[in-house]
């Protein structure tokens, strides 16, 4: 598996990359196919913060797409909680792909029955507000992104949104070929959105 590592306000010492590329590369042994993982190191400026190094990891291959992030006292303690924490969600990945493909049909030939999530592009916006003439107005777009999105069950995103740890997930319902929504409920549960007729 190819690691890139990269920084932000932050310095990653040469000890520190190699551990990351090594320590994270070990984890292609999970789930066949997992090609690619960006490894992004961060700090936070506030002193009141113990935990400022963050570190994020995102894995690509094969159709999949794992993404934790981390915080810890110093580098090597984030990749080390990465690690681990990456590590738990690839074991429930390849126990959910197990289940699903013993003693399944075989899938039509050249389609990827997971669906697949392809980030395209992925541009941090910078938002200087240091500049007494900016007038702060609401809530500011801090980061966007742009993927490609393949047809796929609501049960299948709601699967998907677990394994990146976030919230929310957006997907093209095979169902009704329209743009959906699955989400995380206060209660625990996932719903649904899905566009009207």
């Amino acid at each position: 598996m190819q690691v890139t590592v990269s920084r932000r306000h932050t310095e990653v010492s040469d000890s520190l990359r190699v551990m990351t590329e090594e320590k994270i590369g070990r984890l292609a042994r999970f789930v066949d196919g997992l090609d690619h993982a960006e490894v992004h190191f961060s700090e936070h400026k506030n002193p009141r913060i113990a935990d400022k190094e963050v570190c994020e990891v995102t894995i690509e291959g094969h159709g999949h797409h794992v993404r934790c992030k981390v915080q810890a006292p110093d580098g090597f303690a984030a990749v080390d909680k990465a690690y681990d924490k990456l590590e738990h969600q690839l074991h429930k990945l390849k126990t959910k792909l197990r289940q699903r493909y013993q003693g399944a049909p075989k899938a039509k030939k050249g389609a990827d029955s997971l669906g697949a999530v392809v980030t395209l592009e992925e541009a941090p916006v910078d938002v200087d507000l240091t500049d007494d003439d900016v007038e702060v107005e609401g809530p500011k777009i801090v980061k966007s992104k742009r993927f490609a999105m393949f047809p796929m069950s609501a049960e299948e995103a709601a699967q998907r949104m677990d394994l990146i740890g976030h919230g929310f997930f957006f997907f093209t319902n095979a169902e009704t070929s329209r743009a959906a929504v699955v989400y995380r409920r206060d209660d625990g549960q996932v719903g649904l959105i899905d566009e009207a007729d």
